[in-house]
C-alpha cells in the first residue's frame, strides 16, 4: 500500500500501472492483483488512507465546528495530518481521470462532507458542508503544498481568527 501511495503520489492516476507498483517492492504483478484486485481497488484503498475511524470527531457540534476546523489548518504537522495532505495531493494529480475523480469524489463525500452534514443537520447542510472543504481544501493546499508564508504561520492569532470567520460564515444557515 505505501508503494501504491508514493506512486500515486508522484504521478497520475492515468499513468500509475499495477506493474510499476508491483515493481517497486520486487514482487509479481499476480500477487498485487491477488490482494488488491484492480488498480481502481488499490487507488479506492490509498485514498482511504491508513489511519482508521473518523476524520472528523463526533463530539464536535455544529458551534464549535469552525474553530475545529481552524485547529485542522493550523496543526502540528503529524503523520496523521500528512497523510490527509498526500490524500488531497494524490486527489489533485489525478482530477483528471474519470475513473480516479469518482473514486476520489467518493472518498471526500464519504470521509469529510458526509460527517459534517450530520454534524450540522439541516436542510441546506450539503451546500455549509461544501463551502467549508473547499476553505479546508484550499487552505491547506496555499498552507501546506504552496508553502505561501502567511498561511504557514499556525500560530498567529489574526489569521486563525480570519479562518474561523471564514468558516463561521460558510456553515451559518441561510
Amino acid at each position: 500500500m505505501c508503494a501504491a501511495r508514493r506512486r500515486f503520489l508522484a504521478e497520475s492516476y492515468e499513468n500509475v500501472g499495477l506493474r510499476d507498483i508491483a515493481g517497486d517492492v520486487g514482487v509479481d504483478v499476480a500477487l498485487v492483483s491477488r490482494y488488491f484486485g484492480s488498480k481502481d481497488t488499490l487507488f479506492r484503498e490509498v485514498m482511504r488512507g491508513e489511519s482508521a475511524g473518523p476524520k472528523f470527531r463526533p463530539d464536535v457540534s455544529a458551534e464549535d465546528l469552525p474553530a475545529y476546523l481552524v485547529s485542522l489548518i493550523a496543526a502540528k504537522d503529524d503523520s496523521s495530518q500528512r497523510e490527509h495532505v498526500e490524500k488531497l495531493l494524490i486527489a489533485l494529480r489525478s482530477a483528471s481521470s474519470p475513473a480516479a475523480s469518482e473514486i476520489v469524489r467518493d472518498a471526500v463525500r464519504g470521509d469529510v462532507l458526509e460527517p459534517l452534514i450530520q454534524i450540522l443537520d439541516a436542510p441546506d447542510a450539503a451546500e455549509r458542508a461544501c463551502l467549508a472543504v473547499a476553505i479546508l481544501f484550499g487552505t491547506t493546499v496555499m498552507r501546506s503544498v504552496m508553502t505561501m508564508e502567511p498561511l504557514c504561520i499556525a500560530d498567529d492569532p489574526a489569521l486563525r481568527e480570519r479562518l474561523t470567520h471564514l468558516f463561521e460564515a460558510a456553515l451559518s444557515p441561510t
